[in-house]
This record gives C-alpha cells, sequence and structure tokens, in this order.
C-alpha cells in the first residue's frame, strides 16, 4: 500500500510540474502530454502493449489503478473507435513512455447523459496517467502466452500429482483424464444420461481450500460466506452440460447412495479462465459427493438382436 501511495505521489507531481505546458490534443479531442519521450520505436497498429494505467477524476480522485491491483493491463492497438479507447494516444508513444491524457467527458456521456456519475459534471475530464511497460508484436505476445500457459499446465500436473501423493488417495483414471475413487459403494440403482440426481458436494483446490460446499456444517467450518445460500443437495440433469464435464462424467460412475472423490483437471472443469477468486486458471479441483437421491426418467430398453439362422451346410462333391 506504501508503494501504492508513493507511485500516486511521484505521479502526481510529475503532472503538476507539467500542468503549465500546453498540451496537444488529438483529432478525436484528446488532451495529452508526454512526460518522458523515448526514442525508441513508436508503437504499431496490431502490436500488443503492456502498460500501467491510473484513471482520476479533475479533483484527483483515484478510479482505478493497475498499481493498485497489483498488475498491468494488456491490449492489442486497433484503430481508434472513439475518444475515451485512447487509441490515438498510444502510436505516440514508446517502451518505457508516460503520458497524461485527458478525455472530455461531454464526449463520453454524449447521448447518454442519465448514465453520467455526479462526480464527472459538465465539462470535466477522465484523467488517464500512463506508463507503457512492454510492446510486442502479436506473434511475440502469442507464443510467450502459450508458454506461460504450457508452463501452468506443467505445474498443474505437478501440483495434482504432489495432492494425491500427499492425501494418499488410490484414484482410478478414465480415458479423458477424471480421477475418481468410490468412498461409499452401493447397490442402488445406477446413475445414467438424462437421469435428475440430487448431490451433496464440497469443492476444494489443491492447497485444500474449501471454495463451495452444499453442506452447511462444511461450509460453516471453511469460514465460507454464501449469504442467501439455501443449504441442501443440488439438483443435476446427469449428461445435459449443467455442469463442469468431469461432474457430469463421474456421476455417471455412481449409484444412488454412492459417495465418491473426484479429482477434476481444469481441462474438464474451468480450463484457461478459472472462476472467481479462489479458482485460477488451469486448476485441478478435488469434489466430494454424495448421490442423495435419483430421480431416473424412462430408458428404452435395448432391443435383442434376433438369432442368426443357420446356413445349410453345403453338399460335398461327389
Amino acid at each position: 500500500m506504501m508503494k501504492y501511495i508513493l507511485i500516486i505521489l511521484a505521479l502526481t507531481i510529475v503532472v503538476k510540474a507539467n500542468a503549465q505546458t500546453e498540451m496537444q490534443h488529438t483529432p478525436k479531442g484528446a488532451a495529452y502530454q508526454i512526460f518522458t519521450p523515448n526514442t525508441g520505436d513508436k508503437i504499431k497498429l496490431n502490436d500488443v502493449i503492456t502498460f500501467q494505467v491510473i484513471q482520476k477524476t479533475d479533483k484527483d480522485s483515484v478510479l482505478f489503478s493497475t498499481y493498485a491491483a497489483g498488475h498491468p493491463v494488456q491490449a492489442q492497438i486497433q484503430p481508434s473507435q472513439n475518444v475515451g479507447d485512447l487509441m490515438e494516444i498510444f502510436p505516440l508513444l514508446a517502451v518505457n513512455d508516460s503520458a497524461l491524457v485527458k478525455v472530455p467527458t461531454d464526449s463520453i456521456f454524449k447521448g447518454h447523459e442519465d448514465q453520467r456519475p455526479a462526480f464527472f459534471p459538465k465539462g470535466s475530464s477522465l484523467n488517464f496517467i500512463l506508463k507503457i511497460v512492454k510492446v510486442q508484436s502479436l506473434d511475440q505476445a502469442i507464443a510467450e502466452r502459450n508458454a506461460a500457459a504450457e508452463k501452468v499446465k506443467e505445474e498443474e500436473t505437478v501440483n495434482a500429482t504432489k495432492y494425491i501423493a500427499d492425501h494418499k488417495l488410490v484414484l482410478k483414471t478414465t480415458t479423458s483424464g477424471l480421477k475418481y475413487v468410490i468412498t461409499k459403494p452401493s447397490l442402488k440403482r445406477k446413475v445414467l444420461k438424462g437421469d435428475t440426481v440430487l448431490v451433496n458436494y464440497a469443492g476444494r483446490t489443491l492447497d485444500d481450500k474449501v471454495f463451495d460446499s452444499s453442506i452447511e456444517a462444511v461450509a460453516k467450518t471453511a469460514g465460507l460466506n454464501q449469504p442467501g445460500r439455501t443449504y441442501e443437495p443440488i439438483q443435476v440433469i446427469v449428461g445435459t452440460g449443467g455442469v463442469i464435464p468431469g461432474w457430469d462424467e463421474g456421476l455417471l460412475l455412481l449409484n444412488e447412495g454412492s459417495k465418491a472423490t473426484f479429482v477434476v483437471p481444469s481441462a474438464l472443469a474451468y480450463g484457461a479462465q478459472g472462476a472467481g477468486d479462489d479458482i485460477k486458471p488451469y486448476n485441478t479441483l478435488v469434489f466430494d459427493v454424495e448421490v442423495v437421491k435419483l430421480k431416473p426418467i424412462k430408458h428404452p430398453v435395448a432391443a435383442k438382436k434376433p438369432l442368426a439362422k443357420k446356413k445349410p451346410l453345403a453338399k460335398k462333391a461327389a
């Protein structure tokens, strides 16, 4: 936090020191001042840039900051569509450049005055303080992203293997990569595609953090804050894509009354996108599940194949 405050103060001092300098204007009406012009190549169309940004009002109220968020943002340079997209500004900059950009809010809210917040009165500006961290061609950015994704995928396999070993799990693995163990077998009716099942569950990440549960005692022990949550088995129509693929596949391995543990690789869960704060991209997840009740649909009975008629023996030649 102190580092973030110092950055804000330093940038504010730079902005005020340049306040008397005449600002230039883009064709669409944004005013800008480049503080640290560098001699490197300027940003080009289709380049992918990584940059820090602080958004402020005219009264220096910070609306958003990548410094506070803890990471810069990326954008691919495209033809400018409006004054607020900054695509007129980026081609004026090179790596390590910093700049102040003032975008008139009258342009932003033109035709949408009902959406104008009180802190942006008429005649005000939305101010951006930019710092260009990295400039890459599209091919370079794609290669870097793919390399990073491969590294995370490799780490996922290592972390899952360690989790299984540490917890002394003896698992079976399906052809898709789902790992499972049935912890409580049942002789009741087997789950089939299209059946509706009521399932109690607890979901954990590989660091044993419970991120969701249908069981109140588990949720409370884990310190989950789920206001308004009704703690009861969830209803799933199996095999219809209403849940992650690992569940659709895993539930078909169970019977009514069964309990199991699923170790679900990200490819059968939330993949490269992740889900929320707890489930990061390429995260293997662990679920303890219980099929509390099964509501079967009427499944067609496979018709028996008729017995093939025996062909008469050929007569032997005389």
